[in-house]
């Protein structure tokens, strides 16, 4: 017998998956979120689906999806809900859940609906504004913020901020709380820098330029939670089976989460589903919460996910399931990153933190895919883990060796063997895997160029546009990364070859 789908009117008959549901399906709109991905979805707006069903924020998501790969008919279809499943250990016990989330109230397409998006800054219930656009995103681009839509994330943010300052003549309670939670350092601070400079070359005015200063709000932030990317087909048949519907736009999460915003009492007004759990974190200063998570959890992701791939694993759990990798990953993080995280932490807050996150990787019902971790790896690469080598090289002149394996592998995984269409593809076993990476272009030139495997490490490492230091002038890390990449010598030696 088929599954039905997941609807409002499954809820009209199932009212025991989601209590006072055509009440909340009628909240007005109160969010743009300039993304659809499933880290959004299962971090902010499961914190505004729950408010709502406590009744505190009472209000719903108006979803910009930017990017042209895929539509919005999966959302449309089921009238944008969707259900999160939680799953892991939380104080000692499994946790293992189901919320059907109606936070998003429309989603709407940046390349085909731009003029439906602009006038969603004339709604004055419309406060914040929420974005992941991947690491990438927040950067400043040669844009044209009047075309439609404009091609870049904070092109786009600068002109709904335009058209709003326009619906209501600038005035000072108009402005928002811009919220990226794009994991770069500063987000909320790079971000504003950007849409100042588009608001200047595009000579949107002096009152305007003002207006952004003094009306709004940009947010440092941090995210976190492992969200994986789709389910795989094993997972979805158990879970449709186990709720009795098909859904979509299913996503699975672990049960931990962290939204951790710089802000103060007005912000925290704004923001108010913020009380409705104790994971959304309000603070003058959220620097400990971003450095602990990105060096010690995704640094140490981005360094071992291309070595476990390159292994033949295919999943965090399954690599943390085979020792000599736990071993590695373990070693890796507790006695190279934690050490070396380039803020002021107590080591042994850092050595706490990092053992929950180890625990965290090893969640028997997560299925987080690692070639999903890599990609955009060398922008994550250099964000997240080249400060923390160049940090630990200012407490010590021996170079640290498993960070030295895990960039070897990077360099080995950014092998292009392929290019079709546009993209780049590695080689496996003769199996291809995608490089979905916007460097990846660059690494299919270095590679095709290089004498040898060394060669191409040394040319890589001494390239100080592309990580803005020289690496090969850290002593022994360029001998260390060149071992791994020798002729002869195997990066994946972590686990015996029999």
């Amino acid at each position: 017998m088929s599954l039905p789908q997941l609807s409002p009117e499954l809820l009209d008959q199932r009212p025991d998956l989601l209590a006072n549901h055509r009440q909340l399906l009628a909240l007005p709109e109160k969010i743009i979120q300039f993304g659809t991905g499933v880290l959004l979805r299962g971090l902010p707006d499961y914190f505004v689906n729950k408010a709502n069903q406590k009744g505190i924020f009472n209000g719903r998501i108006v979803v910009v999806k930017s990017t042209g790969n895929g539509g919005t008919d999966a959302f449309r279809q089921q009238q944008n809900l969707y259900s999160h499943s939680i799953r892991g250990i939380a104080d000692g016990r499994q946790v293992d859940e189901t919320v059907v989330n109606a936070s998003i109230s429309r989603t709407l397409s940046a390349s085909s609906e731009w003029d439906e998006i602009l006038k969603c800054a004339a709604n004055p219930e419309m406060q914040i504004v929420v974005s992941n656009t991947t690491e990438v995103g927040i950067q400043l681009t040669d844009d044209d913020i009047f075309a439609s839509p404009p091609a870049s994330f904070p092109g786009k943010l600068t002109a709904f901020l335009h058209a709003r300052f326009q619906a209501f003549d600038g005035s000072m309670e108009s402005g928002m709380v811009i919220v990226p939670t794009e994991l770069i350092v500063g987000n909320g601070t790079k971000l504003r820098e950007i849409v100042l400079e588009q608001a200047s070359r595009h000579e949107l005015g002096s009152e305007f330029i003002g207006w952004l200063e003094n009306a709004n709000h940009f947010c440092n932030s941090l995210v976190d939670r492992i969200v994986p990317g789709k389910p795989d087909a094993e997972s979805i048949a158990e879970l449709s089976e186990k709720q009795g519907f098909r859904d979509d736009l299913l996503i699975i999460s672990e049960v931990y989460s962290l939204w951790a915003i710089e802000g103060d009492a007005n912000i925290r007004s704004v923001l108010s589903f913020a009380e409705a759990d104790s994971g959304v974190v309000i603070e003058p200063n959220i620097d400990l919460h971003r450095e602990l998570k990105l060096r010690l959890l995704n640094g140490t992701h981005t360094l071992s996910s291309g070595l476990c791939y390159l292994h033949g694993l295919e999943t965090v759990r399954e690599s943390m399931e085979t020792p000599e990798i736990a071993t590695f990953v373990s070693d890796l993080m507790l006695n190279e990153l934690a050490p070396a995280i380039p803020y002021q932490v107590d080591p042994a807050r850092a050595r706490e933190f990092g053992n929950l996150v180890l625990d965290r990787f090893r969640n028997p019902f997560i299925r987080h895919q690692l070639i999903d971790i890599t990609v955009q790896y060398t922008a994550k690469m250099k964000m997240r883990n080249i400060p923390t080598l160049l940090q630990h090289y200012k407490h010590s002149d021996q170079p640290p060796l498993l960070f030295a394996k895990g960039f070897a592998a990077f360099l080995k995984f950014m092998k292009p063997v392929v290019h079709k269409d546009g993209n780049y593809y590695g080689d496996l076993d003769g199996k291809p895997y995608s490089i979905r990476c916007d460097s990846a272009a660059y690494f299919d030139e270095k590679w095709r160029n290089a004498a040898s495997p060394v060669d191409l490490a040394e040319q890589v490492m001494s390239d100080t546009e592309l990580w803005d230091t020289n690496l090969t002038l850290l002593p022994g890390f360029a001998n260390a990364v060149k071992e791994n990449m020798a002729e002869n010598a195997e990066v994946l030696t972590i686990i015996p070859k029999n």
